[in-house]
């Protein structure tokens, strides 16, 4: 009895140990590290544009175009975190699997052809949108951790340095520079729009 309250002592405190540890910890810091980047090439960017009038379709889409921002952030820090988040959300695997051809000819050569084209057909339609979603999932919550507000964007503005990825990986360089706007925007954009829920 005394060895087992000696560990439940010992437990509390390394827990309270830790708790403490994470309280002084910057939830923000990227545990890989700072990303190198080019100073020159970053004082050359130019903050995107990120003033507009929402219309009800706007809001609407607030799910899938918005930006990251948070007071007192550098863009160094700012850059580790968004490329340490995409790096989670990057080359997501859709869970699609194709289905069984259900009718009379499923056995035969032309069904088993036939189930081979819808099956295709549905990959096409449902796994690049599937895709995108789980992109845009991984990154709210990542930022959202390190305590970045969600700001709401028209699409427009948002395809100005965002990118997409469905049917296949986003080129480095174009991957790069869009993310530096984005740590840009992150670090240095004006406390102002919707704040979106996290």
């Amino acid at each position: 009895m005394h060895r087992l309250s000696r560990a439940l002592v010992a437990g509390v405190c390394v827990f309270a140990a830790a708790a403490v540890q994470a309280e002084s910890t910057e939830l923000s810091a990227s545990p890989f590290g700072a990303v190198e980047f080019d100073a020159a090439e970053v004082a050359s960017l130019q903050m995107p544009k990120l003033e507009f009038t929402a219309t009800p379709e706007d809001t609407g889409n607030y799910d899938k175009y918005y930006y990251f921002r948070r007071n007192d952030t550098d863009f160094a820090t700012a850059y580790a975190d968004i490329t340490e988040c995409d790096g989670y959300a990057r080359a997501l695997v859709s869970s699609f699997k194709g289905a069984d051809v259900p009718y009379p000819y499923a056995g035969t050569l032309a069904g088993a052809a036939g189930g081979v084209i819808a099956n295709a057909m549905m990959a096409a339609i449902f796994v690049p949108g599937e895709k995108r979603r789980m992109r845009r999932v991984n990154m709210r919550q990542c930022m959202g951790f390190k305590g970045y507000d969600r700001i709401g964007l028209s699409k427009e503005l948002w395809e100005e340095f965002n990118f997409e990825e469905g049917t296949g990986a986003e080129e480095e360089e174009s991957r790069l520079k869009a993310l530096k706007l984005q740590a840009l925007v992150a670090a240095f954009a004006p406390a102002a729009g919707k704040v979106l829920p996290r």
